[in-house]
């Protein structure tokens, strides 16, 4: 069956549901009910998992995440690409969904996870000093970094993949609790399909087309 929220968000929404409960229950205070339902609502909100169709072909490059770009430029990846690569940012509001997604059908080749600051994600200096987890993936004769990055909320990453998993476009790849950031390294050819500003959706939007 699937849930119409992540099972880690249940650690979290299942004591704010019981407590709503008691207090229905057990007390006449509206003024305590409220902001306890409010919360509720709220984290039933951001641990959503909503269903996702990826695009059919095979040379697409789907977000890993939802939000919007904020980042969309050529750089030198020297340590899993050691080359060029496009690299596109995504930061995640406290509102977007936070289920991260894989952005290639490939193999799994390497899960790194690095304790960090914890900057505000849409901040520059966040891609190398923050909490993170990179995963890369080769996808035929070529490797895409996916990097998941906490924000100044967040606390918590969470990574569903393990080293030489079979994985498809679009599917689960992990979550990041209380906003965040992704990033996506790209080498080779590839014709953007985003543009700064954009709004995208994790395991939907195509971002490139391999060339």
């Amino acid at each position: 069956m699937n849930l119409p929220v992540v099972k880690e968000g249940l650690y979290v929404i299942v004591p704010f549901l019981i407590l709503l409960l008691l207090l229905l229950i057990f007390s006449q205070n509206y003024f305590a009910i409220i902001p306890v339902f409010l919360i509720t609502l709220f984290l039933i909100y951001f641990f959503r998992d909503p269903l996702r169709m990826p695009p059919g072909e095979n040379n697409l490059v789907v977000a890993p995440a939802d939000g919007k770009v904020i980042k969309l430029e050529k750089v030198y990846e020297g340590k899993y690409l050691k080359g060029d690569a496009m690299m596109v940012s995504i930061f995640m509001s406290l509102f977007s969904v936070h289920i991260n997604r894989v952005p290639v059908s490939g193999e799994v080749e390497r899960i790194d996870y690095n304790k960090g600051k914890f900057l505000a994600a849409f901040k520059e200096k966040a891609s190398l000093d923050n909490e993170q987890n990179t995963v890369v993936i080769k996808a035929g004769g070529r490797k895409v970094v996916v990097r998941q990055i906490a924000g100044l909320i967040a606390r918590r990453i969470i990574c569903w993949l393990s080293n030489g998993q079979k994985v498809a476009v679009g599917e689960k790849l992990g979550l990041i609790c209380f906003g965040s950031r992704a990033d996506l390294f790209i080498p080779g050819q590839i014709e953007i399909k985003v543009k700064l500003g954009e709004n995208v959706k994790g395991g939907e939007t195509t971002i490139g087309v391999l060339k």
